[in-house]
């Protein structure tokens, strides 16, 4: 998984998802579901410290180790 940030005036403005499993359908519905929402609170919360969405354990820790990294390049951490 690849989350990457968006940044202006050290904020947060927009968060993409660009690389992500969708190898099955399981994935997909996942993926559709968690990934709106895991975006969603990173841009109200403005750092990686964020819950994880019930029944995307995998999803939202690949996606919050991945935040994590952006959060690190963009000297946000």
């Amino acid at each position: 998984m690849q989350v990457t940030i968006t940044v202006a005036d050290r904020r947060i403005t927009d968060v993409a998802v660009p690389q992500y499993p969708d190898g099955n359908g399981k994935d997909q519905q996942i993926n559709a579901s968690a990934l709106p929402v895991l975006t969603k609170e990173t841009i109200s919360a403005q750092n990686a410290d964020i819950d994880m969405v019930s029944g995307a354990t995998v999803t939202s820790q690949g996606y919050l180790e991945s935040l994590q990294s952006a959060l690190d390049q963009a000297g946000l951490a």
